[in-house]
């Protein structure tokens, strides 16, 4: 399905002088995981809480599935699901008794199998302030998912969580995303974006400044493809070995280090070459840029391509 979940247009947000969202426009589709990207100050909080109908936009659109968020807020509240950075709730509060008036609070029943999906089963009557930092986290999103909204935002939902959380998390993102619930990932880890996300749009001094995939990023940007190969005889340590497509090369430890605009036949090269010369292939690792290159060569030089 083709469709728009949110569709933001020209929206624009100041505090006093200061323009913190300027004039931006973007979509989300049906049923996928669009990453909101920036470093701190760029906007994608003020964008997010605009979107939560927490704050109020000084100027263009917004709506979630139809709805203006600011006009509508009763539509709005079942609509979408939302983790914070952090939460709201008293100290003395139990993880049950949380779970429970969420659930009233959207005219829901208590969904009891996500304390257990969360790992917090055995916490139903722990207090808040007694949860560990990811165990918070992790109540946050079972909030968030209580009443099964259209549309859930995650403000840096793996913070603080330990391998087996995080884990879990990106598979119940997975597991929405095959359902067709649309997620909104605001996230500095670029690596989670990276694997998580369908679609990205980088915000710099509450601008965008690139959309798209985070493949079609990588692609548009200057970086080279690392091509790490390490041999029996280490014949490729000689600094003379000339490959099509290659910067001068490095040597880390028994790995020789080529950086490529043109990975195809650099590899095909130094295969040939390793065969001429009776040496045999230990390993061969072939990485292309990554989203947290491409990301630090936009912010790095203002967001000019």
């Amino acid at each position: 399905m083709d469709q728009s979940v949110v569709t933001v247009k020209n929206f624009t947000k100041t505090y006093g002088d200061f323009v913190a969202v300027d004039d931006i426009s973007f979509e989300v589709q049906h049923g996928e995981i669009f990453g909101l990207l920036g470093p701190n100050g760029a906007g994608k909080t003020t964008t997010l809480e605009c979107l939560e109908g927490l704050r109020q936009p000084d100027g263009g659109e917004m709506q979630i599935t139809g709805v203006d968020p600011q006009r509508e807020p009763s539509k709005l509240r079942n609509l979408i699901g939302v983790q914070l950075q952090t939460s709201g709730l008293p100290d003395n509060m139990t993880v049950e008794e949380s779970l429970n008036i969420f659930s009233a609070y959207h005219g829901v029943q208590p969904r009891h199998e996500l304390l257990t999906r969360m790992g917090l089963e055995e916490k139903r009557k722990t207090q808040y302030h007694q949860l560990s930092t990811g165990q918070q986290r992790r109540l946050s999103l079972a909030l968030a998912l209580s009443h099964d909204p259209r549309l859930i935002i995650l403000d840096e939902p793996t913070a603080g969580l330990d391998v087996s959380s995080r884990t879990e998390l990106h598979n119940m993102m997975q597991e929405l995303k095959s359902q067709g619930t649309t997620l909104i990932l605001a996230t500095h880890d670029m690596a989670e974006a990276e694997k998580m996300t369908d679609r990205v749009a980088i915000l710099l001094s509450g601008k965008i400044v690139a959309t798209g995939s985070p493949r079609e990023l990588t692609a548009k940007g200057s970086g080279m493809t690392k091509i790490s190969v390490s041999t029996e005889d280490s014949i490729l340590h000689n600094n003379e070995n000339t490959f099509p497509a290659v910067t001068p090369h490095g040597i880390k430890e028994e790995y020789s280090i080529y950086f490529s605009t043109d990975p195809g036949p650099t590899v095909s090269a130094i295969l040939n070459h390793l065969a001429s010369n009776n040496d045999s292939l230990i390993d061969l690792r072939v990485e292309r840029p990554s989203l947290e290159e491409r990301f630090l060569e936009i912010t790095g030089n203002g967001g000019t391509e």
